[in-house]
């Protein structure tokens, strides 16, 4: 660390910077289960150390006060949290990029501190990594490029991202569903324009070169899209069209859904195919009569011919407007398997 900062600022800057560096660290080490939650932590710890430096630089003091009077905890200062420091850096700034950024962690931080929900990991790998831009981009901005971390960091070598969705973040694990809840509700708040600058969420695709035209070229070049002309900008956009074209799958509706059909047999096949007898008849312990009780029971759908058909529980089953028909989903058929091995449940349904 470069000498001439205030003994309080090259303090805070250190514990800023070594957070930084863990946080990335531990994101990139092959053994790490749930590597967004621990780099979330560590990089909080960073930019509220960073943000205790730039005050203690303007000669403000980050603690939280009581009758005009500094607040301790544990014989020492009640310091500022991230929060608050938010809003003495950014003041009227509310949609300013970086806030954004940092505003969707604070509150995602508090959530997975308690929970291990590595399924998250890949789909909020663009927020986490402009977390890390933005950090070293203040830092630029506020102490020169000297103290920045850039230096210290290479392209890590990562396998292909995970196609896993939020969706089936939830499915896999319970514990996840309210975070997926805040992770849609958050980003369904933040703007185009926001999202467009790059500082909420950093997006990028690589493109694999067969051969350079120099033996000694940089073999991975970074390239901040906000840094180019117009005309640069212009050949960027028609290869990120022509990626998307070929390789993203063209939407279908209700691809994941099941017909009713299907759920019985799934759910017969989950309880281990068993019989039973009914009227005199051996018949499949679950079957479609068996299903229309159970929706009718659990209430996930309305009845035919209903006023309102679309008022059904997303979690278990969709309308399908054109087809004027109902597709279920795999959550319902664990829900039916789990629930139809409960003799009582089972038997109420024929009560």
């Amino acid at each position: 660390m470069p000498r001439g900062l205030p003994k309080a600022v090259k303090k805070c800057l250190e514990k800023s910077r070594d957070s930084a560096l863990l946080a990335v660290e531990t994101y990139n080490k092959p053994a790490v289960n749930f590597k967004s939650g621990g780099f979330i932590v560590l990089m909080t710890i960073s930019w509220t150390s960073l943000f205790h430096a730039i005050f203690f630089k303007q000669k403000k003091k980050p603690y939280y006060k009581k009758n005009n009077r500094f607040i301790k905890r544990d014989g020492d200062y009640y310091y500022w949290e991230l929060g608050t420091c938010l809003k003495e850096y950014f003041g009227d700034e509310s949609s300013n990029p970086i806030r954004k950024n940092l505003e969707f962690f604070i509150p995602l931080r508090n959530m997975v501190e308690h929970k291990s929900v590595p399924e998250i990991d890949s789909d909020i790998f663009a927020e986490c990594q402009a977390m890390l831009l933005n950090y070293d981009k203040v830092l630029l901005k506020e102490f020169g490029e000297k103290y920045c971390i850039r230096e210290s960091l290479s392209f890590a070598l990562q396998l292909y991202p995970s196609s896993k969705s939020l969706n089936s973040a939830v499915v896999e694990n319970p514990n996840a569903k309210s975070i997926v809840d805040f992770i849609k509700s958050y980003r369904s708040s933040i703007t185009t324009d926001i999202l467009e600058t790059g500082e909420y969420s950093f997006k990028a695709f690589l493109i694999q070169v067969a051969n350079h035209e120099s033996k000694n070229t940089v073999p991975i070049q970074f390239v901040q899209y906000d840094k180019l002309n117009e005309v640069q900008k212009s050949g960027v956009n028609r290869v990120a069209t022509l990626v998307k074209n070929k390789f993203v799958q063209v939407p279908v509706a209700n691809k994941d859904k099941l017909k009713p059909s299907d759920v019985v047999k799934k759910v017969q096949a989950g309880l281990g195919d068993p019989k039973v007898t009914r009227n005199g008849r051996e018949k499949d312990k679950f079957n479609s009569d068996t299903h229309t009780r159970c929706w009718k029971k659990f209430g996930v759908r309305p009845n035919n011919g209903d006023a309102n058909p679309e008022l059904t529980d997303p979690t278990y089953c969709v309308y399908d407007d054109l087809n004027n028909n109902y597709g279920y989903t795999e959550d319902w058929v664990d829900f039916l398997i789990e629930e139809m091995n409960k003799d009582e449940i089972y038997n109420s349904l024929y009560e």
